[in-house]
């Protein structure tokens, strides 16, 4: 990809063995986190696989939509008002260079974060402080020496699920 002046962020909730997903799902549901999600990504760009899109069930209000699919018909995307389909990533981020967009946020699944993470400039961690034995997407593991944590939250609890939470976010360091 060309030199680039846009700004791409990732945003995930993991756990602490870097559990995010189960079933399609989340293994979780935690209010906070969906708040600050919302108030993060509300006015950007989002970039999604189709299995998220399809875990959302509609586009996210109030920010441009992408989903990657290789296939967009077999998921029944064709057509579909308040998103655009491309077929990978880097589609994805180049149609957002020619858009001129500042800043764009990767929302998932596990291949998606696994694909960005060589084109992230921070990344916002929910850190979701369990193990989740059960899950079946993970996010990938992040090297210590190319991430600098630039805020870290104080630890809350979901009062619903008793779990315990806290936001960190992190940026690339440069080499």
């Amino acid at each position: 990809m060309p030199y680039r002046t846009l700004k791409v962020n990732i945003i995930v909730a993991a756990a602490d063995n870097l559990a995010i997903g189960r079933g399609n799902d989340m293994p979780w549901h935690l209010s906070e986190d969906l708040k600050y999600f919302k108030k993060t990504t509300s006015g950007h760009t989002v970039i999604m696989g189709r299995r998220t899109f399809e875990s959302i069930g509609r586009p996210l209000p109030k920010r441009r939509n992408i989903v990657i699919s290789r296939d967009p018909s077999a998921g029944g995307l064709t057509g579909v008002d308040g998103i655009e389909c491309v077929s990978s990533l880097v589609e994805a981020l180049e149609k957002c260079i020619q858009d001129a967009e500042k800043e764009v946020f990767i929302i998932g699944g596990g291949s998606v974060y696994a694909q960005a993470m060589k084109y992230a400039d921070m990344i916002y961690l929910t850190h979701v402080h369990a193990e989740i034995n059960d899950a079946d997407t993970y996010f990938p593991e992040f090297a210590s020496e190319e991430w600098k944590i630039l805020s870290s939250s104080p630890e809350m609890k979901d009062e619903e699920s008793g779990l315990i939470f806290n936001f960190e976010v992190f940026g690339r360091v440069c080499p």
